[in-house]
């Protein structure tokens, strides 16, 4: 008995769609963290001191 696969060309559209949501979520990311970070460390809101 076998089982159905969807098409070939339907899990690559899939793949695809994740690669992109995950590549935009880690800019998105690494673009806050490169404005907000230094920001928040100027205003004294995170102290770099120990």
């Amino acid at each position: 008995m076998e089982t159905q696969q969807p098409p070939q060309n339907k899990i690559i559209a899939w793949l695809k769609r994740l690669g992109w949501a995950g590549f935009f979520f880690f800019l998105i990311k690494g673009v806050t963290l490169y404005i907000v970070l230094p920001y928040l460390i100027a205003k004294g809101v995170i102290s770099c001191d120990k």
